[in-house]
């Protein structure tokens, strides 16, 4: 079975390794980032089910990962980590997106509490599709986000990272028609500052592999806009 993951991102190396041990010991597999940029790198390289981020982080702020995280994926549980006084920044991050803020210094069981709570109330990640466990669907698309698995009817399909982030991203946002700048900075992130055109090539790659062989296609262009994809003829 596989383990929930969580995403740490504290600056303080030693509250970092507290966390880290106690949700290890829980049977949690953890990831660490001390700064807010490889936070990023992280959470836009892996998936995750639960993000505990720090709201004072060098590179970039915890607010500001905060907003990034939301853009690429609404549902993914996260929680703050705040100073006692800083109001606004809760509030902030609420308004952001946040589930839940500890203040700290916290008690560690509390915190496991929240984290479980968080995880207990977190939404499957669709958008109208059905969901079974950790499969997103549309029509007769499957794919796994734990196992990275994707299937067309009763056929395996390879991809390679990156198209399979972008298939996820496509299906997370199922019947929602996405712009360039969307679909960039959901799957290769702010920090991206090669060419645009890379998402229309990779939108082909993905068309061969899961359109072009099959009868009906899934994956549609929006004229001066962008692409959708359709989970019905």
């Amino acid at each position: 079975m596989e383990k929930t993951k969580v995403l740490v991102v504290e600056d303080e190396e030693k509250i970092a390794r507290i966390l880290e041990l106690e949700l290890t010991y829980e049977g949690y597999e953890v990831g660490k980032a001390l700064d807010g940029l490889d936070g990023w790198r992280l959470f836009h390289d892996q998936s995750w089910d639960l993000v505990l981020l720090d709201v004072m982080l060098p590179g970039i702020s915890g607010i500001e990962l905060l907003r990034r995280i939301r853009s690429s994926d609404p549902q993914i549980p996260v929680i703050l980590l705040t100073a006692r006084s800083s109001v606004e920044d809760k509030v902030s991050g609420l308004d952001l997106g946040a589930n839940d803020y500890v203040t700290k210094p916290f008690e560690i069981e509390e915190l496991l509490a929240r984290v479980r709570a968080a995880l207990r109330l977190s939404q499957p990640r669709s958008n109208g599709m059905l969901v079974d466990q950790n499969w997103l669907q549309a029509a007769d698309l499957r794919l796994n986000e734990m196992t990275r698995e994707v299937m067309r009817g009763e056929d395996s399909i390879e991809l390679t990272p990156r198209e399979f982030d972008l298939l996820a991203y496509l299906m997370a946002h199922c019947n929602q028609v996405l712009n360039r700048e969307q679909l960039l900075n959901g799957v290769w992130g702010y920090d991206y500052y090669g060419d645009t055109n890379i998402v229309d090539v990779y939108i082909r790659y993905l068309r061969n592999k899961i359109d072009k062989p099959y009868d009906h296609p899934l994956i549609h262009t929006v004229r001066g806009v962008g692409y959708v994809l359709k989970d019905k003829k």
